[in-house]
């Protein structure tokens, strides 16, 4: 699935993701089937806002490119963080980058959008809640809309934890002190992208405390294409 963007913030024009997401910027509405979006019913808009644009993103991206392209800074910043466990200056400065792709409200300077992990991702669990409490939503929307919420809020819980731990880690008066805690926030800066195994059967799913981006992202692709959606 590719997400059309027409510009980019201090970005290449396309960025490729590990997700196998390609985004370009600028789709304004999706089609289905030659449709714009005001032709479609309400299920479709909301999805349209998780997948393709919402007003106050970056560009005006869908909320879920918009919280995978924040996720990526922070991983790629997180693992730079705990490249160097001896040197604190290094660490402060790479887990202010994660902190500013988490939550620029706690640090406002960054390589990010600006946007946030937490706020992309929240976005998109109560755009796809709305599309499926949408008049005309088919069951196709509300089955797939819970997997894709319950995994868009694992990433509200996993951010809200790296910022608490990110704080820590700026507060931290020796090299000793914040290592421990930079390696949990490399940890779960991956988990927001690839989830995690919780229970140990060897699979990653949508649910509570496993599914991450990669689970949402597929679920939407399911929803997307029952609906015969098309971006």
């Amino acid at each position: 699935m590719q997400y059309m963007l027409s510009r980019s913030l201090n970005y290449p024009r396309v960025i490729a993701l590990s997700l196998g997401l390609v985004l370009v910027s600028g789709c304004e509405y999706m089609s289905v089937k030659g449709k714009r979006t005001a032709d479609m019913n309400q299920s479709h808009v909301h999805i349209g806002h998780v997948m393709t644009g919402w007003k106050d993103t970056p560009e005006k991206w869908g909320l879920l490119p918009t919280a995978i392209a924040e996720a990526k800074v922070a991983a790629k910043h997180a693992g730079f963080a705990a490249s160097k466990p001896a040197d604190l200056a290094w660490m402060k400065t790479h887990i202010g980058h994660v902190l500013h792709a988490v939550d620029p409200s706690v640090e406002p300077k960054g390589p990010g959008l600006g946007y946030g992990v937490i706020k992309g991702a929240g976005g998109a669990a109560k755009h796809v809640g709305f599309a499926a409490k949408s008049e005309g939503a088919s069951k196709n929307v509300k089955t797939h809309a819970v997997h894709v919420e319950t995994s868009a809020k694992n990433l509200v819980t996993w951010g809200k934890l790296i910022v608490r731990l990110g704080k820590k880690v700026k507060a931290a008066k020796t090299a000793d002190q914040a290592a421990p805690t930079v390696k949990k926030i490399k940890q779960l800066a991956t988990r927001l992208i690839a989830g995690e195994d919780v229970n140990g059967d060897g699979n990653i799913t949508w649910q509570a405390s496993e599914g991450g981006l990669k689970e949402a992202e597929k679920h939407m692709g399911f929803m997307t294409k029952g609906e015969y959606l098309t971006f």
